[in-house]
């Protein structure tokens, strides 16, 4: 079999790769307001708009991309994509996902190093943010309705977002507590831990309508010894050899080499989602490298969260002011384009590794009772933490300033009251009524508030 075959896509369904392009675009475009509001936007299109995949399928596929390094949404892309149309589909899905921010990102970089910050285009993005809070605030409603069914499910959602958003307990240890709660809990034969979301097994209740993939295991998703060592080959030399390729050639002290190591150390030490490598970067970029201000990094985050694709896109603006002021021999402009793509490029290939060479076991324990039990608390866990993601996004778009809160074991990030602003709060809820009550759609929804956020920067209400 040629090469070409063993990526083209299974008869199994009648969704072309055509449509499937057009799909994940649309996707990639409103997938603004970090992994939360991401997954949403995911979640509103695929299970309940397209039914391609059922809602239990696109929980254990989210399960999984929880556990690993990196950015989780980026990585559910292409694990659906992969579900749907193989190779191709997967690196068209994770591709396309990245595509709409690599492009914004780059721009806005272009801008911050000649301009700093231009307020129109934040304005616009103001009103922006207040759109997507209503959408993930949805999903978080509609995620959560299906996938807590008992007293048991919901405790472990409560636990979780307690423990990680008052606590700041590690999300490792969240979610591997999850499981050994579930697995335990099914082992003791507790009806709450039953499930039976394997092979050919049942649906939720509100599943009732066929999807397009089905719940069959396709013949592309069996795991074998080739295709690992395949997968492995093919996506650990694209991530590392270019890695290698710099530190021969440029040594270990130039910016392009300190940027390839530790964005591809972050790509592999990093759980718990975007929140948690934000951190681990910034502390390494302004404290240890020096490579931005505090402020500058701020500013990134707020250019990240108001682009598409993922949250930690504004690992290609620190890669880009990296090499910008450390241009060598190069134009700084150039160098910065330089350091930005590689930021990006040894970044996410990592997400393409985990999900070619992981998924197709995990898809073939699909029907493990015990595992299944451990999935589905993993399910209710992951609640808990998205409406964390949730919350600290209302906070960041509704009030100006956070505050550390430090006493004993709680450590959380509150709002400072004083500092809510009353336009945010004034466009979030008319987007959540827009979107609850009279079920507008998310482009309407979108649009209406963009206008809204640049109208109020014209007439002055807003700085």
């Amino acid at each position: 079999m040629s090469a070409i075959e063993k990526i083209t896509p299974s008869a199994r369904h009648a969704v072309s790769l055509g449509e499937a392009f057009r799909v994940w675009f649309r996707v990639a475009m409103l997938s603004f307001g970090g992994p939360a509001a991401q997954i949403a936007v995911m979640h509103r299109i695929l299970v309940e708009e397209l039914r391609w995949i059922s809602e239990s399928r696109f929980l254990y596929a989210l399960n999984y991309c929880m556990l690993l390094p990196g950015p989780e949404a980026k990585q559910l892309a292409v694990y659906i994509g992969w579900l749907m149309h193989r190779t191709a589909g997967g690196i068209m899905a994770g591709s396309l996902f990245v595509l709409p921010g690599v492009v914004s990102m780059m721009a806005l970089s272009y801008i911050y190093a000649a301009y700093g910050n231009v307020p129109l285009v934040v304005a616009l993005f103001f009103g922006l943010k207040a759109a997507v809070l209503a959408i993930v605030m949805e999903a978080v409603a509609r995620i959560g309705k299906r996938a807590l069914k008992n007293g048991a499910m919901r405790a472990l959602a409560a636990a979780a977002f307690v423990g990680i958003f008052f606590f700041a307990i590690p999300f490792p240890l969240i979610i591997l507590a999850a499981a050994l709660i579930g697995f335990i809990g099914a082992r003791s034969g507790a009806d709450v831990f039953k499930t039976d979301t394997g092979h050919g097994g049942g649906k939720h209740e509100n599943e009732h309508v066929d999807t397009v993939l089905g719940d069959e295991l396709p013949e592309h998703a069996r795991p074998t010894v080739a295709r690992a060592l395949s997968a492995s080959a093919v996506w650990l030399g694209l991530w590392l050899v270019p890695v290698i390729a710099l530190l021969v050639t440029l040594g270990v002290d130039n910016v392009f080499s300190q940027i390839a190591i530790l964005f591809s150390k972050m790509a592999v030490v990093t759980f718990g989602g975007a929140y948690a490598v934000l951190a681990y970067v910034a502390q390494q970029a302004v404290d240890y490298y020096g490579w931005l201000t505090p402020g500058e990094m701020l500013d990134g985050l707020g250019m990240a969260e108001t682009t598409p694709g993922p949250l930690i896109m504004v690992l290609q603006f620190v890669g880009f002011m990296a090499a910008y002021r450390d241009p060598g021999t190069l134009s700084p402009m150039l160098a910065g384009t330089l350091g930005g793509l590689l930021a990006t490029w040894v970044t996410f290939i990592p997400c393409f590794l985990w999900i070619f060479l992981g998924a197709p076991f995990v898809e073939m324990i699909r029907g493990n009772k015990g595992l299944n039990a451990a999935m589905s608390a993993i399910t209710a866990a992951v609640v808990g933490v998205v409406l964390n993601l949730a919350i600290w996004f209302a906070i960041h778009t509704i009030f100006r300033e956070t505050m550390p809160v430090r006493a004993g074991p709680l450590a959380f990030d509150a709002p400072v009251l004083a500092s809510v602003h009353p336009w945010a709060v004034a466009l979030s809820i008319a987007a959540a009524i827009a979107i609850f009550r009279f079920k507008v759609g998310m482009i309407p929804t979108l649009a209406a508030c963009c206008l809204a956020g640049m109208l109020l920067y014209l007439v002055g209400a807003i700085a």
